[in-house]
């Protein structure tokens, strides 16, 4: 790790190797235009549930890598040549131009999702992807990102504009809102995580945001613990929700994003 990460928190154990390697595998790849491999998301926040959790990736790279080595780069770290022993890698390539400045969008040059549960897909074009994962990710690897190889995560990945974050959360809770496709307690503990921003501006891991948001409202404190049991358990064996208490909550939680976005942050 660069200096500077000292205090983040340790990668944990079961990814150390993978991690390795895929950073030997970046560098292999881009050579000398790899600025900087960083580790954001569970890991980065300190939260990594092995059997649950993805494991997440930001990669800055020089302007001007072909898309044949983006291409080429996708392949290699593909879970059928390097097997991820987490539930999925997220990897995301940003040119250094793009996240070197705050921006709105979602930016990428490769956006790469790979694993034994995750749906595969490497895409080089941004039409039609929603960008607040990306924006929300940029403000958490700018602000907490683990450097793996290269330069230091702050000085390569802008934190976005106030107005940018209010409005990915305002679009992530709307998201999760509607259900489809994500787990019910990965909705709960992501409508905390962003309350919780929204109340403090800190990004802090899924689970301690429940706790901080079942301290403060206890009208919901059932539903956040059952969260957090169920986001304890691997994911093939998540448990279901209330689906109106879920509904419910969400729709507080974005009424919170909202009044947090009118009045500034």
């Amino acid at each position: 790790m660069s200096r500077g990460d000292e205090e983040r928190p340790p990668v944990p154990a079961e990814l150390r190797g993978y991690l390795a390697e895929v950073v030997r595998r970046v560098r292999a790849v881009c050579g000398a235009r790899t600025v900087s491999v960083v580790a954001v998301g569970s890991v980065a926040l300190g939260d990594y549930r092995h059997g649950r959790s993805d494991v997440d990736v930001t990669v800055v790279v020089e302007p001007g890598l072909p898309a044949a080595a983006l291409r080429r780069l996708a392949e290699e770290l593909a879970h059928r040549r390097l097997p991820c022993p987490a539930a999925g890698l997220e990897l995301v390539v940003y040119g250094a131009d793009f996240a070197g400045r705050p921006s709105g969008a979602a930016g990428y040059l490769l956006n790469l999702n790979t694993g034994p549960l995750l749906t595969e897909r490497a895409d080089l074009d941004t039409a039609g992807t929603a960008a607040f994962w990306f924006v929300v990710d940029r403000s958490i690897a700018h602000r907490s990102g683990i450097t793996l190889w290269g330069a230091p995560a702050r000085r390569v990945i802008a934190e976005p504009a106030p107005a940018d974050l209010f409005a990915a959360l305002r679009a992530g809770v709307r998201e999760h809102a509607d259900g489809p496709g994500h787990l019910a307690d990965n909705r709960v503990l992501n409508g905390c995580r962003a309350v919780v921003f929204c109340r403090t501006g800190r990004w802090v891991a899924k689970r301690a945001a429940a706790r901080e948001t079942a301290a403060a409202e206890p009208g919901f404190r059932p539903l956040l613990e059952a969260a957090v049991r169920g986001f304890e358990r691997p994911r093939s064996a998540a448990a279901p929700l209330p689906a109106a208490e879920v509904r419910a909550f969400l729709a507080w939680a974005g009424e919170r994003v909202e009044e947090a976005a009118a009045a500034g942050g």
